[in-house]
């Protein structure tokens, strides 16, 4: 795709639309002298300049990328409309658009009749999904695993319900006979699973709990806002194939929520919140007189917590999965160029002598840490610290990020490190690019020698 070819275009096509209405002068006090311009969009670009490479196999940091050039190209086009998928008034081209691809995540994940929209995020998607519980369990609370995303305890407290941290195995995955025990006090109505954890990438054993649900009489609800597209990857015959299981079982669950702004290619915002259960909407109602106007059409509005938000947002997926489809013959492509490298790169760690992987990744995330002598959690922490640091200053950068891990989780993986501090930053490199399956012979020897120069093996 030329990416400058259909920006004109998408101008073109907004100027045409809009001299198919009458002719009307523009007001003065909106115009801007060109030069004025040209001196603020210096600045602009300058101040841009101070972003780190997200676009680049070397940023092997957080789960950042730029948007595909399909979504870039469809949040433009609708922003120079500006509709706002609140109402169908406000927005008619893009709330039909927001129907059908919340159609296509659904059938993504195997909801048959679900209720869902997008959202501005994952935290609001997860509230969203939340409330909803705490309606249908009134007084119950919420369990979670202690590597869940901090959403779920914050909007617990925002929500008024009592919250519970469940401990994970020795692969940061909800152990399940800690929930049973949990759910034996009858305190709890509502189980969060995480399909992909943001530190590790792990994948809670979402069939495994799901027989408990009806025993404790319990809601599930799915965060796979990092994970969730990895779906497209379960029970294939690849080499990047993930356990069908826990992906299948989504299907049965009461609700989930995925962020197309991960890896579905999306610029930042785009949640979305599914629920398998559409009568769930009358916990929406609500009367607002002078917002729904059109006599008839769908009002994403009267099924959200949020009112404005952006139509350009829908616009810009609707696009995308026109050309890359929520398949395995489209974005999950992209996935499993990200998972084979995530693959690759855990195997050439393993077999390093500067570097420990942490566990294997389950999706495409990898951790792992710098070799030290003597090995304890102090010294881990130190010489990460100092990778991360000075990564992004060598002459040829490779951009990292940290996670935080207890002694107890690394020193059960790691026997022979000393628990000499409570906890410590491992390397934590998100591989969601699919550009990075090239690149991880020449990123590997980058991180070795950013570990060897730091940790003072030779």
């Amino acid at each position: 795709m030329d990416l400058t070819k259909w920006m004109i275009r998408a101008q073109e096509e907004n100027a045409r639309w809009q001299d198919s209405f009458p002719p009307f002068s523009p007001h003065p006090s909106m115009e801007v002298d060109d030069d004025v311009f040209a001196a603020a969009f210096h600045d602009f670009t300058e101040r841009l300049g101070k972003n780190y490479p997200f676009f680049h196999p070397s940023y092997a940091g957080h789960m950042v990328r730029p948007p595909h050039s399909a979504a870039t190209i469809g949040y433009l086009a609708a922003m120079l409309v500006n509709p706002n998928n609140h109402a169908f008034d406000g927005g008619p081209a893009t709330v039909e658009m927001e129907q059908e691809v919340v159609a296509q995540l659904s059938g993504m994940f195997g909801f048959e009749a679900p209720l869902g929209h997008l959202t501005t995020s994952g935290t609001i998607a997860n509230l969203e999904a939340l409330y909803v519980a705490r309606e249908l369990r009134p007084g119950q609370g919420v369990a979670f695993s202690e590597e869940a995303h901090f959403t779920h305890s914050r909007m617990c407290r925002v929500l008024g319900i009592e919250s519970h941290a469940v401990r994970v195995d020795d692969r940061g995955r909800m152990d399940v006979e800690a929930l049973e025990e949990l759910l034996r006090t009858q305190r709890i109505g509502t189980v969060v699973l995480t399909a992909g954890t943001t530190g590790l990438g792990a994948v809670d054993p979402i069939h495994e709990v799901l027989a408990l649900r009806e025993r404790y009489d319990v809601r599930i609800h799915v965060d796979a806002a990092y994970g969730g597209f990895f779906t497209l990857l379960a029970g294939s015959d690849t080499a990047e194939a993930l356990p069908p299981e826990p992906w299948r079982a989504i299907s049965r669950c009461d609700s989930v929520v995925v962020d197309p702004h991960k890896h579905g290619l999306q610029p930042y915002g785009c949640g979305a919140v599914l629920f398998n259960d559409p009568d769930v909407n009358r916990f929406y109602a609500h009367d607002s007189p002078y917002t729904y106007c059109a006599p008839a059409g769908f009002n994403p509005g009267e099924t959200s917590l949020e009112c404005s938000r952006a139509g350009a947002a829908a616009a810009a997926l609707w696009l995308t999965f026109r050309v890359l489809p929520p398949a395995p013959s489209g974005l999950g492509r992209v996935l499993g160029a990200g998972r084979r490298a995530a693959l690759d790169w855990s195997a050439r760690i393993a077999s390093s002598e500067a570097l420990e992987l942490y566990q294997e990744p389950e999706l495409d995330i990898v951790t792992y840490f710098p070799v030290v002598r003597p090995a304890s959690m102090r010294l881990v922490d130190q010489v990460s610290a100092r990778m991360l640091e000075s990564g992004g200053t060598e002459a040829d950068p490779v951009f990292l990020s940290t996670v935080k891990v207890r002694s107890d989780a690394l020193v059960r993986r790691h026997p022979g490190v000393a628990a000499d501090a409570p906890e410590a930053r491992i390397i934590r490199s998100v591989l969601m690019k699919p550009e990075f399956e090239d690149f991880i012979p020449r990123l590997h020897d980058r991180v070795e020698a950013l570990a060897v120069s730091h940790s003072g093996l030779r």
